[in-house]
C-alpha cells in the first residue's frame, strides 16, 4: 500500500505523524513539500480530498500570513492558492494521502484514521504527549 506524507522535518507534528506510519509497519513516501512543492493542481486535489477550503489549509504560525495580508476575506480561493504556490510554507501540514483516504495530520494521531493499520502499539509524541497507552488504548 502507498502511503504519502507531505512533511517539513522541522515541524513536531509532522515528524510525529511519520512516526505513527512507521509505526504502522508502512514505509511512506516522504515529499519534503518546502523543496519540492506539489503543483497546483496537485494541491486542489488534495484540497478537495479533504473537503476544506484554501483558506482553512493555510498555515499562518512561522509563515508570511499576516504580512500578506491573508487573513483578509478579500482573497478568493485562486489567490490563496496563488499565495501557497510563491510561498508552500503556507502549506499547513503534514498532508498525509493513503488508498483509505487523505487527511491534514493536525493532531499527528489523525493519521490513524486512514492508515490500514491502526493498531501500532504504544506511541509517545516527541513531547512526551501520550497518544496510546502501553494497554495499546487511544488516549483522547
Amino acid at each position: 500500500m502507498t502511503i504519502t506524507i507531505y512533511h517539513n522535518p522541522d515541524c513536531g507534528t509532522s515528524r510525529n505523524t511519520l512516526a505513527i506510519i512507521r509505526q504502522s509497519g508502512e514505509e511512506p513516501q516522504v515529499i519534503e513539500y518546502l523543496k519540492t512543492p506539489p503543483s497546483r493542481e496537485r494541491l486542489v486535489e488534495l484540497i478537495e480530498a479533504m473537503a476544506m477550503t484554501p483558506r482553512a489549509l493555510l498555515r499562518e504560525k512561522g509563515t508570511p500570513y499576516a504580512e500578506l495580508g491573508l487573513g483578509d476575506p478579500k482573497w478568493s480561493d485562486d489567490e490563496i492558492l496563488d499565495f501557497m504556490l510563491a510561498h508552500p510554507i503556507l502549506i499547513n501540514r503534514p498532508i498525509v494521502v493513503s488508498p483509505l483516504g487523505v487527511v491534514l495530520a493536525r493532531p499527528s494521531e489523525a493519521v490513524l484514521d486512514i492508515l490500514p493499520n491502526p493498531d501500532i502499539g504504544p506511541f509517545i509524541k516527541e513531547d512526551g504527549e501520550v497518544v496510546i497507552d502501553a494497554d495499546s488504548k487511544r488516549v483522547v
